[in-house]
Order: structure tokens, then sequence, then C-alpha cells
């Protein structure tokens, strides 16, 4: 893994800075306010952009995985 960590949240392609700080502060809403597990959470956040006209394009939010342990 990056620099030792053991997950990580990574985008496939090169992506849009402001849909992704929209994204990751879904995601880590979902997980530390809602108590989702990180790859509920992610679904979670990339379906919520999903339901905006602003950010439907799958390039804001499709490019997202989840690499290492998730446990």
């Amino acid at each position: 893994m990056y620099a030792g960590a053991e997950r990580l949240v990574v985008s496939l392609w090169e992506v849009n800075d402001k849909g992704t700080a929209v994204l990751m502060q879904e995601f880590y809403n979902e997980m530390l306010q809602n108590g989702k597990s990180p790859n509920i959470a992610l679904r979670a956040a990339q379906l919520k952009m999903w339901q905006q006209e602003k950010w439907r394009d799958p390039n804001y939010w499709a490019a997202f995985t989840l690499q290492g342990e998730w446990r």
C-alpha cells in the first residue's frame, strides 16, 4: 500500500477537484455520522451525487474505489 497505509480510497482516472471534495464530504459523513462501513458509505455518497443534476455525470464520482483491508 501507499506509504504504509492499510487502506485507501483511490481514483482510477483524473477527477474534478470540486466534485471530489463533495464526494469525500459525503463519504466521510456516511461513515462517521451514519456509521456505515466504507464500501456502503462510498456507494451511498456516489448515489447521492448521481441524484443531483450538477453531479450526475459519472466522471465526477465513478472513478473512486476502495483498496486494502476494510473490515
